[in-house]
């Protein structure tokens, strides 16, 4: 590839505004209709506490992709990171599945409470009164709402203000509704302050993902059982989280060399990078789940023991194995070298393994703690959520790809002049 910085600036402009994400718009759309047909089937039959259980896992899932995504450019900005700017946006555009998250929580804490939390409920008669104070179903709604809605804002905000710079390159290219957003977002606009505003936020976000997430993790997962704790179990949740985003990342863009034109400027080294992510936090993920895992095996004792031996033993056991498998087994061993992070089958394959293996962990983290089913159980009302929160996912990065760029023609300038120089 030429290098004429002001004729890839250009370039990259143009492909910023122009990428085309309509078939997950449309296809989201149809997947939604379906799903959500098939769920509100699910909760007129006899099955609608499963749906609901379901729906929790997913909605676990899912808003861990939505912070984990977000996680992913505050950590570039506090690294200082120059391999990304092709890329990063492409996580970015996950943080429009918010809203969706925000009304999946109140309908759990509303309609869905009984079917998920009327275990947890009947269990609160034998713990200490500070611990069902705790769990009560106002303070559980007040911490996670709050704690949520504070989080996306300074998320939303690192965002924003990593996308000003590249609105102001754009906004000649675009018209309409579009160019009147940016526009309006472009108002007051100072360089100089904005660029020490990314790294502060960036710096508040971090914190803020670890503390938020772990209390999704103890509300979403371990109060399900309330006689079980684990303080590992939040670490675990947002770095499986984070995992997750890396592998979407790995995902759309590979997706993105199509969709906005990006093949000639993601280079396998910036593929080998991000593999490079992917295959060290599956190892990472692993070492969370052991250090867990082996004090609750040392110490034997009852209370703890019983989490982890109803889903590693008995007709959990099947799907404990996969997951081990799906992430961590399959994707070390097939990422563990340099070519199969270079190439965009091998990358691609993998990291869709552990994404649907990240699902399965959040099925084996719920299901056995509420369900009353002998074990895992996958029909229409499990099905359903699913195919509406994937559908809803698709939809809204859709839009996002419609409303912003999809790539930071100045950041993407710096990952390509480094990788000129080399």
């Amino acid at each position: 590839m030429s290098f004429d910085p002001l004729t890839l600036r250009d370039r990259l402009v143009e492909k910023s505004v122009s990428a085309d994400y309509g078939t997950f718009v449309t296809a989201g759309a149809g997947i939604t209709v379906v799903g959500v047909a098939l769920f509100l089937m699910s909760l007129a039959g006899a099955g609608s506490h499963r749906a609901w259980q379901a729906f929790h896992v997913n909605w676990l899932f899912f808003t861990g992709l939505t912070f984990g995504s977000i996680a992913i450019t505050a950590v570039h900005k506090i690294a200082n990171a120059k391999w990304s700017g092709v890329i990063l946006r492409l996580s970015q555009a996950a943080s429009w599945f918010f809203p969706v998250s925000l009304v999946g929580l109140i309908l759990i804490l509303t309609v869905g409470y009984q079917d998920i939390y009327g275990p947890m409920q009947a269990a609160l008669g034998g713990v200490s009164p500070g611990k069902a104070r705790w769990l009560s179903h106002s303070w559980m709604a007040t911490r996670l709402v709050v704690g949520m809605v504070l989080l996306f804002a300074v998320g939303w905000a690192l965002i924003k203000s990593d996308m000003l710079p590249d609105l102001l390159l754009a906004k000649d290219r675009v018209s309409g509704a579009r160019r009147a957003r940016y526009d309006r977002m472009l108002q007051g606009y100072d360089e100089g302050a904005n660029h020490t505003r990314i790294y502060r936020l960036a710096g508040v976000f971090a914190p803020l993902y670890a503390i938020v997430m772990t209390i999704i993790a103890f509300d979403g997962i371990m109060a399900l059982q309330p006689h079980w704790t684990s303080n590992l179990l939040g670490g675990w949740y947002f770095m499986g989280a984070w995992l997750g985003a890396l592998m979407l990342q790995a995902l759309m863009m590979l997706y993105a060399r199509t969709a906005a034109g990006l093949d000639e400027f993601i280079s396998p080294k910036q593929r080998h990078d991000l593999g490079k992510l992917c295959f060290g936090f599956t190892v990472f993920w692993t070492y969370l789940m052991w250090s867990q895992f082996l004090v609750i095996w040392y110490g034997n004792m009852p209370e703890e023991t019983g989490f982890v031996f109803a889903r590693l033993w008995g007709p959990w056991r099947p799907i404990g194995a996969a997951v081990g498998a799906g992430v961590f087994l399959l994707p070390f061993a097939g990422l563990i070298g340099v070519a199969p992070k270079k190439s965009p089958l091998t990358l691609a394959l993998f990291a869709s393994i552990s994404l649907c293996a990240l699902w399965l962990e959040r099925y084996l983290m719920v299901l056995p703690s509420i369900t009353a089913e002998a074990g895992p159980v996958f029909g229409l009302p499990e099905l359903a959520p699913t195919l509406a929160f994937l559908g809803l996912f698709l939809v809204t990065y859709g839009l996002f790809a419609r409303t912003f760029p999809m790539v930071s023609p100045r950041l993407a300038m710096i990952t390509l002049e480094r990788e000129a120089a080399h």
